[in-house]
C-alpha cells in the first residue's frame, strides 16, 4: 500500500530521523557524506505513496518549510553561497566532516551512487510509475521485504528497483514472474525508513529517490519453500535482537585509519562505486580529507547481501540516455508547448502552480528550456494520466518521442482541469442565481406585507388548517396532536427542513374525514335490483350481500365485516364490489396487492422518511371523504414478501373486526376507526393466503358460469357493452343464440368470461370497419363528427396559427343509418374470428382401452384431464412388468400414479387371479398436454381406472368423468374444487361424475343449474365404482382374458414337472 507525501513531506523525514536511532542510524550516519546531505535538501514531489495509488493524485512540490530555509542558508553561507545541485548531480564538497544528529537515515551524496548496479532486489509499485528525480514514499506490508529493506540500509547499500505492476487491483511486494510487471523501470535509492502507522505490525515506510530509468534482463524469483520462510522468519528475528543490543551500547568512536583502510574498496570495486566526471549522474564524490573514508564500502551483489530474505530480486541494465540537440525545432516547440500548458493548468488549479513553483526552484538558476528531458518527467510526474500512458512516458530514452508523450498525458490533465472549472463555476452560479431570487422574494414579501396586499403564507396556511378542523370532529387524542403539531409549525421558520415535513403531515391530518359517513341504503329489493342488474347468477354471492342489508336495517350499521370472494378468473369478483358499493350507497375505492411485497403501501412510511406518505387505506379515506366506504382489496392471494417486510402480516391488524378501530399509520401516528369500512376482498385460490389472515375473512365462492349462464351473461351484458364500445349503440346488428353458443363452446372453454368479452368485441369491431368501409366517405363524412370548437381547431393548425391547436370537444359519434340492419350466425364466427380453436367439447369422442376423463383444479377454474396409458410390448411368458410414466408430472401425481398401479395389481389378483396381465406387460402412462405442469392427488382414482382399463381389456364410456384421492387399500379420500370440475364436466357433455362420498355436501350445494342432466355418484371406496365404469364386466370374461399367456404358462409348469419325474 501507498501513502501521500503532503506538503509537509520534510516534517515527516525529520520526524524519522528522530524516532529511528541506535545502530540504523549510526551506520547510516557513517554513510552519508555531506554532499548528500546537500543533495535530500532539496525540494521533491508530493507523491503517492504505495497504499493510496489508486487516488491517482498527481506528484508535486511541497513548500519549504522555515526550519529547511534556515539549513539551506547556513548551507549556503559555508559553500559560499554554491547553488545545490540537481538530483541527478552530485553537491559540491563542503566543511563539515560528518552527518549531523538526525539525519535521513540512508541517505547517500549524489556522487557515490554507482553507476553500474546489476543485480537488485525489485519492488513492484502499484498504479503510477516512478520517475527520476521525483521522491516516492512507499509502504511494505511483507515482513521479509521489510526486514530486506532494512539489511540494504545497514549495509550501506540503500539501493533497489522500482518497477510498474501490470495489474492495477493487486497488491503484492514479491513478484514471481517477470511479467507481472513492466521491463522498465528506475533505479532507486532509499533516503529514509520508518515503521508505517495504520498498516500493520511489520510494515514498514521507505522514502524512495529514482535516480535513472533501468531495463529487466532477468528475475530471480524468491524462495518458496517452508523451510526458506521459516528461516527468513527466524533471520529476521535475530537482526531485530542484535539491533536491540548495538542501541544498548554506547557508539565507539571512529575507527583506526588501519581499520579504516580495510573497509576502503579495492580499485575495481571503487570503479563500480564512483561514477565519473563525464557520467551525466554527477561528479565524482569529494575527496577532502574532512570526509571520513569509511563513508565508501566495497560494492555487494545484492544477492548475497539479501541470501537469507525470501525476496525478488532481478538483474538489469541501464538505458542510455539518447543524444538530443537542444535546439532543435520540435523539441523546442514541444517544450514551448509543455510550458504553456503548465501555465494553463496553474491558472485552474492551484495545486498545480506551487507544484510548477517548487520545480521552478530546484532548477536553481538554470533554464527550463536547457534540460527537456527534465521537463518531460516533471510532466508525466504531476499529471494523473492512465497506467499505459506514463509507463510509456517512463519507457521513452528519445527526449522527443518522451516530450510528446508527456505533452499528450498533460493535454489531458488540462481538459481534466478545464472540466472541473467549468462545472464548478456553473454551480457557484446556480447558487448565487437562487441566493439573488430568495433575496428578491423575501424583499417582495417584506413590501407587500407592509402595504397590506399579502399575508404572511405561514399565517394564512395556520388558518386554512383551523378552518378544515372546524367542520371535522376529532378524536380527542386527535385533537390534541393537532393542536401540538399546529403550535410547533407556527414556531417554525419556513426555510427550516422541519417546515414542510411539519405543513404536509397537518395537511393530511385535516384532510382526513373524521366523522364524516355516508348515509346507507338498507331497501332489500333496491339491492336486488341493481345486483341483478350488473351481474347474472352469482346467487350465494348475492344471498350473502342481502343478508347483510338486512343485519345492517336491524342494527342501523354493517361494522366489522370483511367478505373474501375466491373464484377463476372472468367470473365478476372485482365488478360485483362495485356493485355492492351501489347496492348500499357507500364510496368505493380499489387498490391491489399483488406483487406487493412493502409494509409501508399497507402502513405508510415514517414521517423521518424524505417523500413520505401513508398507506392506502388512508388514501383512500382521503380521497372518498368518509368513514364508511367500501374498499376492495384486489389479488390478496397474490402478496409478496421481502427484505421490506411481510405485507400479509401487516394485513392482519387492518383485517381484523377487533383491532381495526385503532388502525395506527405509521406516517400519521394517530388512530383511525375502521371499523366503519366494509372491506371485500377477491383471490383466485385459498391455498396462498396465509391461515391467520383467512381466518379473518368470511370466505364465498364463485365458481365458472356453465353455457347457460354464458349465453344470459353475453346477451344481457356483453353484447350492449360491445355495441356501445364500437359505435353500434343504437343499431339493428345482432348475434343470434346459436352464435353465442358456437362461440362459447369452439372459441371460449374457460371457467369466466373475460375472453368471451374479448371475442364478442373483437366481432362488432370487424363489423364497424365494414360499415364504415362500405359506406364510405360520402354517406359519412368526417365532417359530421367534428364539432364547431373542433372544425376552428382544425383550422387554425391549417393556418400555421397554432402547430397542436386543441379544445375541449372536439368529436361527437357519427350516426349509423337505420337501413343498415345485420345478423351474425354460426356460420358466419369463422370470418370474423378464424378458425375454431376447440373442435370438440372433449378430447375423445370414443375412448379406447386405457383412456378415462378425469377432472382437475386449475386457478383459471376447472378442467378436464385425460390419462392415457397402453401396453409396449408384446405379452409373451418372458415378458418382464414396468411401468412408464410421462405429461410433466408433479411429485404427488408420481406417487399417485404408482399407488394406483399398486392397487390395482393387487386388486386384479385378487378378483381375477388367472389374469396374469400385470406379471407380464410393460405399461407407459400419459397425461396429455404435456407443456403444462400437472399436481395434485385428485387424479389416484382416474390413473387406477385407466390401468384396469388396460387389464380388462374395456374402454370406459366417454361421458364418465371422475375425481378422487385414492389409498393404498381402496380408500377414497375427500378432494377440494368440486364445484369448478362440475362446471368442467358440464361443458365437456359429461353425463355422470363419479366423486368421493365426503364431498356429497358440496355436491348438494351446487346450483340447480350446474346439475341439470348432470348424475353425481359418491363412491366411498375404489370396488363401489367398479359397476358404474365396467357394468359388462363378468368374472368369467376378465378372468379369461390374455389366454396365450395363461396356456404359455400351463406348459412351462408341465415342463418342469416332466423335468422333475425324469
Amino acid at each position: 500500500m501507498l501513502s501521500r507525501f503532503c506538503n509537509t513531506g520534510w516534517r515527516v523525514l525529520l520526524f524519522a530521523k528522530s524516532t529511528h536511532t541506535g545502530s540504523t542510524t549510526s551506520c547510516n550516519r557513517r554513510f552519508l557524506s555531506q554532499s548528500s546531505r546537500l543533495n535530500y535538501r532539496k525540494p521533491f514531489s508530493a507523491s503517492l505513496i504505495r497504499g493510496e495509488r489508486d487516488k491517482k493524485q498527481p506528484e508535486g512540490f511541497p513548500e519549504k518549510d522555515d526550519h529547511e530555509k534556515h539549513v539551506n542558508s547556513e548551507e549556503n553561507d559555508k559553500s559560499n553561497e554554491q547553488p545545490i545541485r540537481k538530483t541527478e548531480e552530485t553537491a559540491s564538497s563542503q566543511n563539515d566532516t560528518t552527518p549531523q544528529d538526525g539525519e535521513e537515515d540512508g541517505e547517500a551524496s549524489a556522487g557515490s551512487i554507482p553507476e553500474v548496479y546489476p543485480q537488485l532486489m525489485v519492488l513492484p509499485i502499484m498504479r503510477r510509475p516512478l520517475f527520476p528525480g521525483f521522491y516516492k514514499a512507499v509502504v511494505t506490508k511483507n515482513p521479509v521485504v521489510s526486514a530486506a529493506i532494512k539489511e540494504l540500509v545497514k549495509k550501506r547499500q540503500p539501493y533497489i528497483g522500482a518497477f510498474l505492476l501490470r495489474d492495477e487491483d493487486k497488491d503484492t511486494d514479491v513478484i514471481t514472474d517477470i511479467k507481472q510487471v513492466y521491463p522498465v523501470g528506475v533505479f532507486a535509492q532509499i533516503t529514509s525508513i520508518f515503521p508505517a502507522k495504520n498498516a500493520g505490525e511489520n510494515a514498514l515506510t521507505a522514502v524512495l529517490y529514482p535516480h535513472r530509468r533501468i531495463r529487466i534482463t532477468e528475475l530471480i524469483p524468491p524462495k518458496s519453500t517452508q523451510e526458506a520462510v521459516k528461516a527468513n522468519v527466524k533471520d529476521i528475528e535475530n537482526e531485530q535482537q542484535e539491533e536491540t543490543k548495538e542501541e544498548e551500547e554506547p557508539e565507539q568512536p571512529h575507527q583506526s585509519a588501519e581499520d579504516s583502510t580495510a573497509l576502503l574498496p579495492n580499485k575495481d570495486e571503487q570503479s563500480l562505486l564512483v561514477p565519473d566526471e563525464n557520467t551525466p549522474g554527477g561528479t565524482p564524490p569529494s575527496t577532502s580529507s574532512s570526509v571520513p573514508k569509511n563513508d565508501y564500502l566495497p560494492l555487494q551483489n545484492a544477492s548475497a547481501i539479501l541470501k537469507n530474505f525470501n525476496v525478488s530480486l532481478v538483474k538489469v541494465q541501464n538505458i542510455p540516455k539518447e543524444p538530443y540537440d537542444r535546439q532543435d525545432p520540435v523539441i523546442k516547440a514541444v517544450t514551448s508547448e509543455i510550458v504553456n500548458v503548465f501555465k494553463d493548468i496553474a491558472n485552474l488549479n492551484p495545486l498545480f502552480r506551487d507544484q510548477i513553483a517548487n520545480f521552478s526552484i530546484s532548477q536553481s538558476t538554470g533554464n527550463v528550456f536547457d534540460e527537456p528531458e527534465k521537463l518531460a518527467d516533471f510532466a508525466a510526474a504531476v499529471s494523473s494520466g492512465e497506467l499505459d500512458e506514463l509507463q510509456q512516458v517512463l519507457e521513452a530514452s528519445n527526449v522527443a518521442d518522451r516530450l510528446q508523450k508527456a505533452l499528450f498525458v498533460l493535454k489531458k490533465e488540462l481538459f481534466n482541469a478545464q472540466l472541473q472549472s467549468k462545472i464548478s463555476k456553473d454551480v457557484d452560479q446556480k447558487i448565487n442565481q437562487r441566493q439573488k431570487e430568495f433575496y428578491l422574494m423575501e424583499q417582495l414579501k417584506g413590501i407587500k406585507r407592509e402595504l397590506g396586499l399579502e399575508t404572511d403564507g405561514k399565517e394564512a396556511l395556520v388558518t386554512k388548517f383551523r378552518e378544515r378542523t372546524k367542520d371535522l370532529r376529532m378524536p380527542p387524542e386527535v385533537e390534541k396532536v393537532f393542536n401540538e403539531e399546529l403550535s410547533k409549525f407556527q414556531h417554525l421558520e419556513p426555510v427550516a427542513s422541519e417546515f414542510n415535513v411539519t405543513r404536509n403531515y397537518l395537511d393530511w391530518l385535516t384532510e382526513l374525514p373524521w366523522g364524516r359517513k355516508t348515509t346507507e341504503n338498507f331497501n332489500l329489493e333496491r339491492a336486488r335490483t341493481i345486483l341483478d342488474e350488473d351481474h347474472f347468477g352469482l346467487k350465494d354471492v348475492k344471498d350473502r350481500i342481502l343478508e347483510l342489508v338486512a343485519v345492517g336495517k336491524l342494527r342501523g350499521t354493517m361494522q366489522g365485516k370483511i367478505i373474501c370472494l375466491v373464484g377463476p378468473p372472468g367470473v365478476g369478483k372485482t365488478s360485483i364490489g362495485r356493485s355492492i358499493a351501489r347496492s348500499l350507497n357507500r364510496e368505493f375505492y380499489r387498490f391491489s396487492v399483488g406483487g406487493l411485497t412493502d409494509v409501508a403501501e399497507i402502513k405508510g412510511h415514517r414521517r423521518t422518511y424524505v417523500g413520505a406518505m401513508p398507506g392506502k387505506v388512508i388514501q383512500a379515506l382521503k380521497k372518498v371523504q368518509t368513514e364508511n366506504p367500501l374498499i376492495l382489496i384486489d389479488e390478496i392471494d397474490k402478496v409478496g414478501k421481502s427484505h421490506q417486510g411481510d405485507p400479509a402480516s401487516a394485513l392482519l391488524e387492518l383485517l381484523d373486526p377487533e383491532q381495526n378501530s385503532a388502525f395506527v399509520d405509521h406516517y400519521m401516528d394517530v388512530p383511525v376507526n375502521l371499523s366503519s369500512v366494509l372491506f371485500v376482498c377477491t383471490a383466485n385460490t385459498l391455498d396462498t393466503i396465509p391461515a391467520p389472515l383467512l381466518d379473518r375473512m368470511e370466505v364465498i365462492e364463485l365458481s365458472g358460469y356453465v353455457l347457460d349462464e354464458k349465453i344470459n351473461i353475453a346477451k344481457g351484458y356483453l353484447i350492449p357493452q360491445a355495441k356501445e364500445a364500437c359505435g353500434l349503440k343504437d343499431t339493428n346488428i345482432n348475434i343470434t343464440d346459436g352464435a353465442i353458443k358456437g362461440l362459447i363452446r369452439y372459441y371460449c372453454h374457460e371457467s369466466g368470461v373475460r375472453n368471451l368479452k374479448k371475442q364478442i368485441e373483437k366481432i362488432f369491431r370487424k363489423m364497424s370497419f365494414n360499415i364504415v368501409k362500405k359506406m364510405g366517405e360520402e354517406k359519412l363524412p368526417e365532417e359530421a363528427g367534428v364539432t364547431k370548437e373542433g372544425s376552428e381547431a382544425l383550422e387554425a393548425q391549417s393556418e400555421q396559427v397554432s402547430e397542436h391547436a386543441t379544445s375541449f370537444k372536439p368529436r361527437v359519434p357519427i350516426k349509423i343509418p337505420e337501413v343498415i340492419n345485420l345478423t351474425i350466425t354460426d356460420n358466419d364466427l369463422k370470418d370474423y374470428l378464424g378458425p375454431a380453436t376447440f373442435l370438440s367439447d372433449r378430447l375423445y369422442d370414443i375412448t379406447p382401452a386405457g383412456v378415462v376423463m378425469g377432472l382437475a383444479w386449475t386457478r383459471l377454474g376447472g378442467a378436464t384431464l385425460y390419462v392415457e396409458s397402453i401396453v409396449k410390448n408384446k405379452l409373451t411368458s418372458s415378458s418382464q412388468p414396468s411401468l412408464e410414466r410421462t405429461g410433466q408430472l408433479g411429485d404427488v401425481m408420481k406417487e399417485s400414479s404408482l399407488l394406483a398401479y399398486s392397487y390395482v395389481r393387487s386388486l386384479v389378483a385378487k378378483r381375477f387371479p388367472d389374469n396374469q396381465f400385470f406379471q407380464k406387460a410393460q405399461i407407459h402412462l400419459h397425461c396429455p398436454e404435456g407443456a403444462v405442469p400437472k399436481d395434485g392427488p385428485s387424479a389416484g382414482i382416474t390413473m387406477a381406472t385407466s390401468l384396469l382399463s388396460l387389464a380388462l381389456n374395456m374402454p370406459v364410456a366417454p361421458d364418465i368423468a371422475m375425481t378422487g384421492e385414492l389409498t393404498l387399500t381402496g380408500r377414497i379420500l375427500r378432494i377440494g374444487g368440486l364445484r369448478e370440475k362440475a362446471v368442467a364436466a358440464k361443458l365437456s357433455n359429461v353425463k355422470k361424475i363419479i366423486f368421493p362420498k365426503d364431498n356429497l355436501s358440496d355436491w348438494e350445494e351446487l346450483p340447480p343449474y350446474v346439475k341439470v342432466g348432470l348424475e353425481g355418484y359418491p363412491v366411498e371406496w375404489y370396488e363401489q365404482m367398479f359397476d358404474i365404469v365396467f357394468p359388462t364386466a363378468t368374472y368369467e370374461k376378465c378372468n379369461s382374458l390374455w389366454p396365450e399367456l395363461l396356456k404359455e404358462d400351463t406348459v412351462q409348469k408341465s415342463s418342469r414337472v416332466t423335468a422333475v419325474v425324469n
